[in-house]
């Protein structure tokens, strides 16, 4: 069985896919993050992508002093 991809469109949302990183963070940090996903059930690096989001759709800015 062969398929025919002549007539395939690019992905519209290939720009919204999520890209894996790498960071290094405090381990208090860490731990705030796995402690949290215990209580919830969500998976840590879910919990700091949507706490990420929420950030930038806020436009949070941090004060350096």
């Amino acid at each position: 069985e062969e398929y025919d991809f002549s007539k395939s469109v690019k992905n519209p949302y290939i720009e919204k896919l999520k890209k894996p990183v790498t960071i290094e963070m405090e381990m208090d940090v860490f731990k705030y993050f796995k402690e949290m996903s215990k209580k919830t059930g969500v998976p840590y690096p879910t919990l700091i992508n949507l706490y990420l989001k929420d950030c930038a759709t806020s436009q949070r800015t941090l004060s350096f002093s």
